[in-house]
């Protein structure tokens, strides 16, 4: 199984007390570097259940092809977001069609590959403000032109599944059988949110919009 096509979101219950919202003005964000390898593997190994190469950890923390931003109190990783900018046409085959079909495969594309939290610092916003960060990013003039942000999720991590919708990604595919966790095979989903102007295939998009206006009656009645 290849890392760069797996992504997740740390989801796990706060079984230490939540250090106060009060105490988080030392918080930074900063990228990673190669010092930073040993912490964000052991984080890794906590946080989420694929076992990523060493060849993964060394790439997020030294290669500028990945957007690798940490989060930092006290100067220890708290939370962490690891992502890339990719042409269409290089995401895997079942992920293509996130976009119409009249763009370029050399369109761009923003895949989130993992996003984590410690427990002791869940629940302050600290994933929402990594995130922000990336999205910000990626309207700049300076950016590539990314017009869709990618990311897929496990179909029982409903915590993450959760965060996402609030930030408006939308469902796009249910992948069955796509994970290997421990040689066992889990499903997926793919979630996308449209940045830049970006926007599903009409044929993804009308029967969303029909669905919509068709529920909105029913409600109304």
């Amino acid at each position: 199984m290849s890392y760069s096509n797996r992504a997740l979101m740390h989801s796990s219950s706060n079984k230490s007390g939540k250090v106060p919202l009060s105490s988080l003005a030392e918080l930074k964000l900063r990228f990673l570097c190669p010092n930073d390898l040993p912490e964000v593997k052991t984080l890794c190994r906590q946080w989420f259940p694929i076992e990523y190469p060493d060849v993964w950890y060394e790439d997020i923390t030294t290669n500028p092809r990945f957007y690798a931003l940490a989060a930092t109190y006290h100067m220890l990783i708290i939370g962490l977001l690891v992502a890339e900018t990719k042409p269409l046409c290089k995401m895997n085959k079942e992920d293509q069609d996130i976009l119409p079909p009249s763009l370029t495969g050399h369109t761009q594309i923003g895949y989130i590959l993992t996003l984590g939290v410690i427990d002791s610092h869940r629940g302050h916003g600290i994933a929402s403000l990594l995130l922000d960060n990336y999205l910000a990013q990626l309207t700049t003039s300076e950016s590539p032109k990314v017009q869709a942000v990618l990311l897929h999720v496990l179909t029982t991590n409903h915590q993450a599944i959760n965060f996402y919708q609030r930030r408006n990604f939308i469902r796009h595919t249910f992948l069955p059988y796509y994970y290997n966790i421990k040689g066992k095979p889990k499903d997926g989903f793919s979630y996308v949110r449209y940045v830049n102007g970006g926007h599903p295939p009409w044929t993804l998009l009308y029967p969303f919009i029909h669905f919509a206006c068709f529920k909105s009656v029913l409600v109304m009645i």
